[in-house]
C-alpha cells in the first residue's frame, strides 16, 4: 500500500491521505510521478477507470498521526494554479525538496 494525499482547491481543505494499493497508485502515478492532477489522470483514464481507481480509495482515509510517509500528491481543482510548478510531475519539480 502507499499513501496519497489529496489537495483539492477547497479554502477549507483537509489535506486528507489516503492508502492505494501499488496498482492503484502505478495507474495514478505513472513513470516515477509523484504529483497528479486529477483531471490529467481523467484524461489519460477515462471517467470509468478513473472512477473505479479511486472510489476504493475514499473508504481508506488514514488518520495522519497513524502516516508512515506521503507517496504520492493528487490534486483537485488546482491544475491551472499548480502544473507549472510541476512539469514533470514529481515532488522535486518543486526546487524544495532538496533532491
Amino acid at each position: 500500500m502507499k499513501n496519497i494525499q489529496v489537495i483539492d482547491g477547497a479554502l477549507n481543505a483537509a489535506y486528507n491521505i489516503y492508502a492505494a494499493s501499488d496498482e492503484q497508485f502505478a495507474l495514478i502515478f505513472p513513470d516515477g510521478a509523484d504529483i497528479e492532477f486529477v483531471e490529467d489522470f481523467i484524461d489519460r483514464v477515462g471517467e470509468e477507470v478513473a472512477g473505479e481507481t479511486l472510489g476504493p480509495l475514499w473508504a481508506r482515509r488514514i488518520n495522519k498521526p497513524d502516516v508512515v510517509g506521503i507517496h504520492g500528491t493528487l490534486f483537485y481543482e488546482l491544475r491551472e494554479a499548480k502544473k507549472r510548478y510541476y512539469p514533470n510531475k514529481r515532488f522535486s519539480d518543486d526546487g524544495a525538496s532538496g533532491h
